[in-house]
C-alpha cells in the first residue's frame, strides 16, 4: 500500500488508496528490452602476451622523468580552464539530483494571516451617535501536497539526474585525461622542435666550415664557382629552416600556457631536449579490463542510463497523475483562544489528472525517448569497440615508432661516418665536392628525421596511456549516492 501523508486520518488513507488503486488497476509500465552484449576479444593482438600486464599508474607522467612536465600537470590539475568547467558541471548535476529528488517528498507551506477591520455602528437616531468597533482575526495554517508516484515518473526523473551526476564525474575525468595527455604531447613537441633547432645549428656550423674550405680552394683554382654556389645554397637552406623551427617552439609553449590555465607571459619554460627523457614501459592486460579503465566509457554508460530513465518517465507520463493535498490550522478572532478545539480547521483532497487528447504529444515524446535510448545504445557499443581499437592502434604505432627510431639511428651512424670522411677530404683538398655535398645533405636529413621519429615514439606512448585510461578506474567515480548500472551492454 502507498503510504499517505500524515495529515490523512487512517481510515481515509485506506479508503483513498483503495479507490485510487481500483480506478487505476491494470495500468503498468512495461520494462524495456535489454541490449545485446558485445564480446571483448581474448587479448590485444599487438600486445606482448609473454609479459606481465602492467597497467598505467594514476601519476603515469612521472615515468618520463621530466620535472617541467610534472610541474605543468600539477598546475593544470587546479588551474586548467577545461577542468574547472568540468568541476562546475559536477556541481550543477548534483544540484539537479536534489531538485529531482525533492518531488518525491511532500511539499509543505506554512501561512500566518491576520485580518483587522474597523467598523462604525450607529446606536441611536441622532446623527453622529454611535461607536467604532475594531475586529482582528488571526489564522495559522499549513498546506501540504504530495504526488503519488505510482508509475515511477518522478523516480525515473531522479534516476536520470543521478545518472547525469555520474556522467559529469566521468566527464571531468575524461576532460582531465585529455588535458594531461595534451600537455604531455605539446611539451614533447616543443622539445622535439628544440632538438631539430640544435641539429640545424650544428649542421649550419659544419656547412659554413666546409664553405670556407671550398672558397679557399676556389682561390687557388682547385674549385669552381659552381662548387661554391652549391655549398652556399646548402648553407642558406639550413639557415632558413631555423626561424620556422623557433616559431614552432614558441607556438607550442603558448599552447601549453592555455592548457595549464596561464598566460604565455606567465609560463616561463626553457625547452632542452627529448634526449635523456625516459620512455616508461607499460603492458596492457586483458581487453575486458579496459572497460573499467576508461572514463569515456563510464560517460557513455551514464548517458545511456539517463536515457533509459527518461524513457521510463515518458512511459509513465501516459498514465494519470495522482495528487494528494491537505491543509490544517487554527483561526479565531480571540488570540487567547486561537488554539482551542473550536478553532481547528482541516481539509484533505485527492485528485486524478489524465490527459485525454493532446494531439499525440505524449506518445511522440515516448517515441523520441525510445529513439534517443537506441541512439545512445549504439554510441555506447561504438565507444567500446573504439576503445579496443585505440589500444591496438597505439600499440602498433609505438612498436613501429620504436623500430623506426632504431633503424633511423643506425642510418644516422652510417651517414655521420660518410660525412666525416667527406669533410676531412674536403679540408685536405682531396675530395670530390659533389660527393661531399651529398654526404652532408644525407646526414642533415637523417638527423632531422631522427628527431621527428623520436617525437613520434613519445607521442605514441602518450596515446597508449590515454587509450588505456591513464590509470583511471571505475572506483574513482564518486556519485552523489550509491547507484548501480546493470544490463547496459
Amino acid at each position: 500500500m502507498v503510504d499517505m501523508p500524515r495529515f490523512f486520518p487512517p481510515h481515509r488513507s485506506r479508503a483513498v488508496t483503495a479507490a485510487l488503486m481500483a480506478l487505476l488497476s491494470g495500468c503498468a509500465v512495461t520494462p524495456e528490452p535489454p541490449g545485446s552484449a558485445i564480446v571483448a576479444p581474448a587479448q590485444f593482438s599487438e600486445a606482448d602476451t609473454a609479459r606481465t600486464p602492467d597497467w598505467p599508474k594514476p601519476d603515469w607522467w612521472h615515468g618520463f622523468g621530466s620535472p617541467e612536465l610534472d610541474r605543468m600537470i600539477a598546475r593544470a590539475e587546479t588551474d586548467s580552464f577545461d577542468i574547472q568547467a568540468a568541476i562546475a558541471r559536477i556541481r550543477q548535476a548534483d544540484a539537479q539530483v536534489k531538485i529531482s529528488g525533492a518531488a518525491l517528498l511532500p511539499n509543505v507551506q506554512a501561512l500566518q494571516q491576520s485580518t483587522w477591520t474597523h467598523s462604525y455602528t450607529q446606536t441611536g437616531r441622532q446623527t453622529n451617535s454611535g461607536e467604532f468597533i475594531d475586529t482582528r482575526t488571526t489564522a495559522l495554517s499549513a498546506t501540504a501536497s504530495y504526488d503519488l508516484d505510482l508509475w515511477g515518473k518522478i523516480a525515473a526523473g531522479r534516476d536520470s539526474a543521478v545518472a547525469s551526476a555520474v556522467f559529469s564525474r566521468a566527464d571531468r575525468d575524461t576532460v582531465a585525461l585529455d588535458t594531461l595527455t595534451a600537455i604531455a604531447t605539446t611539451w614533447f613537441t616543443a622539445l622535439a622542435y628544440q632538438d631539430r633547432i640544435t641539429v640545424a645549428e650544428r649542421n649550419l656550423s659544419d656547412a659554413e666550415e666546409i664553405l670556407k674550405a671550398i672558397r679557399a680552394r676556389e682561390a687557388v683554382g682547385t674549385a669552381s664557382d659552381l662548387d661554391v654556389a652549391q655549398q652556399a645554397a646548402l648553407v642558406a637552406g639550413v639557415r632558413a629552416s631555423i626561424p620556422g623551427l623557433r616559431s614552432n617552439v614558441t607556438t607550442n609553449l603558448n599552447a601549453l600556457a592555455v592548457l595549464v590555465g596561464q598566460t604565455p607571459e606567465a609560463l616561463r619554460l626553457a625547452p632542452r631536449s627529448l634526449i635523456g627523457l625516459s620512455l616508461p614501459d607499460i603492458t596492457p592486460g586483458l581487453p575486458s579490463e579496459l572497460l573499467h579503465r576508461r572514463p569515456d566509457l563510464m560517460s557513455a554508460e551514464a548517458q545511456l542510463a539517463a536515457a533509459r530513465a527518461n524513457l521510463r518517465a515518458a512511459r509513465a507520463a501516459l498514465y494519470p497523475d495522482i495528487a494528494l493535498t491537505g491543509s490544517g490550522g487554527w483561526s479565531n478572532a480571540a488570540l487567547a483562544s486561537l488554539f482551542s478545539p473550536a478553532s481547528v480547521l482541516a481539509n484533505a483532497a485527492a485528485s486524478v489528472t489524465q490527459t485525454i487528447f493532446d494531439n499525440g504529444a505524449l506518445q511522440a515524446q515516448l517515441e523520441l525517448s525510445a529513439a534517443k535510448r537506441d541512439e545512445l545504445v549504439a554510441d555506447y557499443r561504438r565507444a567500446i569497440v573504439q576503445a579496443f581499437t585505440d589500444v591496438e592502434n597505439a600499440l602498433a604505432q609505438y612498436r613501429q615508432a620504436t623500430d623506426q627510431e632504431r633503424l633511423e639511428a643506425e642510418a644516422v651512424t652510417v651517414a655521420q661516418r660518410a660525412a666525416d670522411i667527406a669533410r676531412a677530404q674536403v679540408l685536405a683538398g682531396t675530395s670530390d665536392l659533389v660527393t661531399a655535398l651529398q654526404a652532408q645533405s644525407t646526414l642533415f636529413a637523417d638527423l632531422d628525421t631522427l628527431a621527428q621519429v623520436r617525437l613520434s615514439r613519445f607521442n605514441a606512448l602518450v596515446a597508449l596511456y590515454k587509450a588505456l585510461g591513464g590509470g583511471w578506474t571505475v572506483q574513482s567515480v564518486s556519485p552523489p549516492e550509491t547507484h548501480v548500472f546493470q544490463g547496459l551492454l
